[in-house]
């Protein structure tokens, strides 16, 4: 039988990095790609998305797209070129823990396999599902003709970035939303605020609204934007005896390490990405992968992220830890316009938590750089303990949005208080300066 150091299955964000890290160590790393290196998000996902984003009309964008992402492919192409990478075009699945097959019965066997297949879009389940109206986001992003009347079900980052995207290029827009407020992962007064904007530019919003079936709606083109799922399919996970989270997303412990049903790790075997479900971000991925590969070359956990609140460690040998849950420290961005951002818990979760907290505002209209931007529509929430204690996260929508909420996660990774923020020089005339100016509330 043949073999290798590594086995990766999917060549994503986090499968690629993997392998790169990997090969870099000297390791000799095989991935399994059946799709086109770069994964969902290079691919289907934001990549594409962001050239609408920042494209003048419908079919500038779709142009733009072609470009972008075939110059991006080709650099993913050109990493797992590396001479200790051997790259397969072709779908994996497990014989065991330590050995996968695929076309033809081929096998190979590795000491270290990592699971890096990611997600796949959720559909609800209508009756009337085979319309031939409705897509999910890779569908839309193919289109070629622009639609008059566009209708997205769900308002979550996906249905609301559509959802500018469209409005701008002059398409009437309906988002339908099951609850009451859009972007659940937003402060709650922030998502409001963007979501009153985006309607004066001409986006309707049906919230607590639950979609029947399809045929009660009137549009050209039906957006399925209701989340994803974590991609298991054909995988051959029975193989493995495993069971599923509840979310179909494969279990792991803090260390990325695949877990049995008795709750044991089972050696050597990792999955990383969406498909573990922790946080689905292509940079959680590639940090991910970053660890992985870490313990697979120094064999022991240094890193972990915790799913408690407790910020303690729970494993043996971990030196750095992130918070994974609600109030996780990692960054995330909705690239809505103006964009959206936020990193640690919202003030409706310091709040259902019973956790005590001061709240410091500031907005983008009393901001010089932003006025002279003519950018005035934004608001910036930062949380943290009191009297000037240890920073808990930040919500924000506006221009630069996500830089600010940067900054604030490397300042929450330091463990820096607002104290401590109030004596850093920012320049001015900046955007940053709105996150200076929360500070000394």
């Amino acid at each position: 039988m043949i073999t290798t150091d590594v086995v990766i299955i999917g060549a994503g964000p986090g499968g690629y990095r993997a392998a790169e890290h990997a090969a870099k160590q000297g390791l000799k790393v095989t991935v399994f790609e059946d799709s086109q290196v770069g994964g969902t998000c290079l691919n289907v996902g934001c990549i594409p998305t962001k050239t609408y984003v920042h494209s003048a009309t419908f079919d500038e964008a779709v142009a733009r797209q072609q470009q972008v992402v075939a110059q991006l492919r080709a650099g993913v192409e050109t990493i797992l070129s590396h001479p200790n990478i051997t790259l397969v075009r072709s779908r994996a699945s497990f014989v065991d823990a330590h050995t996968v097959e695929w076309a033809d019965g081929n096998r190979l066997s590795a000491p270290n396999i990592i699971i890096a297949t990611g997600s796949e879009t959720k559909y609800l389940p209508l009756p009337d599902i085979d319309d031939p109206r409705l897509v999910d986001s890779t569908g839309l992003l193919a289109l070629t003709e622009q639609p008059k009347k566009l209708a997205i079900i769900g308002a979550g980052v996906i249905g609301m970035e559509f959802a500018g995207i469209f409005n701008r290029f002059g398409t009437e827009v309906t988002v339908i939303e099951y609850l009451k407020e859009c972007l659940p992962v937003l402060d709650s007064d922030i998502a409001k605020r963007l979501r009153k904007l985006m309607e004066k530019r001409g986006v309707t919003f049906r919230m607590k609204t639950a979609v029947q079936q399809l045929s009660d709606i009137d549009a050209d083109v039906i957006l399925m934007a209701t989340g994803r799922k974590p991609r298991t399919e054909g995988l051959a996970l029975d193989n493995l005896g495993l069971a599923l989270n509840r979310d179909g997303s494969i279990p792991v412990d803090d260390c990325f390490r695949v877990l049995s049903p008795d709750g044991s790790p089972i050696d050597g075997l990792y999955a990383i990405g969406d498909v573990n479900g922790r946080q689905m971000l292509a940079h959680v991925a590639e940090w991910q992968a970053k660890q992985v590969v870490g313990q697979i070359v120094a064999d022991n956990c240094q890193f972990s992220i915790l799913r408690s609140t407790s910020g303690r460690s729970q494993g043996e040998n971990c030196q750095f830890s992130i918070i994974n849950s609600q109030f996780s420290s990692i960054p995330a961005a909705i690239f809505t316009s103006p964009e959206a951002a936020c990193v640690g818990p919202s003030e409706d979760q310091l709040k259902a938590a019973g956790t005590p907290y001061e709240c410091r505002k500031a907005f983008h209209r009393a901001n010089g750089k932003a006025l002279a931007m003519g950018e005035t529509e934004g608001m910036l929430k930062l949380f943290s303990e009191p009297d000037a204690g240890r920073i808990l996260g930040c919500h924000a929508f506006g221009a630069h949005a996500a830089d600010m909420i940067q900054e604030v996660s490397v300042l929450m990774c330091m463990g820096a208080t607002v104290g401590q923020l109030r004596q850093m020089i920012h320049i001015h005339p900046t955007l940053s300066e709105i996150l200076l100016a929360a500070a000394e509330q």
